[in-house]
Order: structure tokens, then sequence, then C-alpha cells
């Protein structure tokens, strides 16, 4: 096991989020991680990246790849690898202004608006230093909006309101820094959960974090993306989740758990009746009625 230092942890809000959930998970890692037979990690759902950071700084692995289908998410990451100290510079200026304006609602919407704006198809191949600055946007909204939820409408606009916090913490300059020393041997690719299978073999991890599906027709849990995840994406990917079982590697998935709101919707109970299906307490802010916030069950589905 391999311990570094100053430990990064993730530096953004994320609906459904797992570092609640790391314990749950650690205890059932595969003992290959321990052995030192699993030689790569790969997370095809990278979000806030609870696991990958614990993961990459407590176990030594020969290769780590992390993916996801979302553009901003990415240009995120690779900024923090290759320009993290421009990226802070960026943040404590829009953190300076946040805090010394009287109108902060208004000043996030401005900030959303600017980067609403600025939406490009972007070349994810070569970091390009126009990154940065939004970079920089896409954290301080993250960290200012409501529940540090991830949304976009059909143009590609990021809408989630603003999260009336009264002391928001945007950044931690060290945790950054920290971020970026993790990041320097890690690949980021932009694709589909199945872009992962290239990599699959008996020596890999695979950690699957999709969108949650929702636990009832008004939860907003796989809001995420202009590609929503549906029930189609998610029987896609328990396909795809055979497949790779069949080549060898060691897989884990979580999912929220429908039998919290129907005891008798078995939808993931078939789709993985040959794995192991266990269901953990975790603790939820999603929901908008405050009454149904708190513990409910999810799953966490292992091929092992």
């Amino acid at each position: 096991m391999q311990l570094i230092g100053t430990q990064a942890k993730p530096f953004l809000k994320w609906a459904g989020g797992k570092t609640q959930l790391l314990p749950e998970i650690q205890s059932r890692l595969p003992i290959e991680m321990e052995t030192g037979k699993i030689k790569r990690y790969v997370e095809p759902f990278i979000g806030a990246g609870a696991l990958f950071f614990y993961l990459a700084q407590n176990y030594q692995f020969e290769e780590i790849v992390i993916s996801d289908i979302n553009d901003e998410l990415l240009i995120v990451y690779k900024t923090i690898r290759e320009d993290v100290e421009g990226l802070i510079e960026h943040l404590n200026r829009l953190k300076k202004r946040f805090f010394s304006n009287q109108e902060r609602e208004s000043f996030f919407y401005e900030q959303r608006d600017l980067f609403n704006q600025n939406i490009t198809k972007i070349e994810l191949t070569y970091f390009s230093s126009s990154w940065t600055r939004r970079a920089a946007q896409f954290i301080f909204l993250n960290r200012t909006c409501f529940n540090g939820l991830y949304r976009t409408n059909s143009k590609l606009q990021f809408n989630v309101p603003f999260g009336k916090y009264e002391n928001p913490m945007i950044y931690d300059e060290e945790n950054l820094r920290a971020a970026s020393d993790l990041l320097q041997n890690v690949e980021i690719l932009k694709g589909d959960f199945e872009t992962s299978e290239k990599f699959a073999d008996s020596e890999t991890f695979i950690y699957f974090d999709p969108p949650y599906r929702p636990i009832s027709k008004t939860s907003s849990f796989s809001t995420y993306h202009k590609a929503e995840f549906t029930d189609n994406d998610q029987k896609r990917l328990a396909r795809f989740y055979q497949q790779l079982n069949a080549k060898g590697a060691k897989l884990m998935l979580s999912n929220s758990d429908p039998k919290n709101e129907n005891p008798n919707d078995d939808f993931f109970d078939e789709l993985y009746k040959d794995f192991r299906i266990d269901r953990v307490k975790a603790s939820r802010a999603i929901n908008s009625n405050g009454a149904k916030r708190g513990q409910i069950s999810e799953l966490i589905i292992t091929n092992y």
C-alpha cells in the first residue's frame, strides 16, 4: 500500500458523490488489490472522483484511466493536471469578487451567463490555455450552485440555480495542487463507458458509478448531462458488465436501489442476478423536499 504526504480529495461537489460510501466500498475491494495482482484501475464515470482519489493514493497501479462524457468536467481535470497555478489565480479572482459583492446571487447568475455564452465544441486532445478560465468558472459555479448539481438544457447551457450558501468553500489551493500531482500520470479520456473495454483483463479493476436511476418519478438523481442516462442505458451497461466479466476483470458498480420506493421493483436484481448485490445505507440530499432526505439504501454490485 502506498501513501503520499498531502492527501488529495474531491474538489467538486457532486450529486451522488461517493465520499460517504467509501468505507462500504473499501470493505468490498477485491483481495487482488492488496496482493498487487491488480495493475490497472479504470473509472468510466469519474464525476468528483472520490474513489479515484482514495485508490490512487493508497495502492500502486501501473496504469490509471479515468473518463467521462462531460466535456466541461474533463476540461477541469485536464486543467488541474496541466495548469493548476493558473487555475488557482482565476479562482482567487472569482472568490474575491464573490465575497466582496453585496449581490452574490446576481454575481452567480452573471458568471453562469458568461459560462453559457462561451459553450463551444472543444477538442480535448491537447491542452489549451483558454481552458483555465473556463475550468475556474466551472468550479466556482459548482461550489456555489444548488446542491452541487450538474445539469444542462437542450442547448448545453448550465441551468442549476444559485445555492444561497452563507460561506461556501470555493476552492482549497493545497488540495488542488495535491490533485494536480496525483493526475500527472493518469490517462484522461472522453467517451461513453464502453471506452473502458480495451483496458479490461484479469489485472484490471473497473468501478462503474453511472448517473443513478431515479428512485421516484420526481427525483432528479440521473439529471447530469444533455444525454440523459435512461433505463435502456442501464440495461446496456449491464450487458457490458457481463462482457467485461467474461474478460476476467474485477468489477464494481454502484446505483440507487429502486426498492426504496417500491419493494417489488427488481430492475437491478434482474439485470445483475448473476453477480453479488449488496444493499448499503447512504444519506442523500438530492430530493428538493427536505422531509424526504435522509438514509436510503443503495446498491454495490461486484463480480467477485
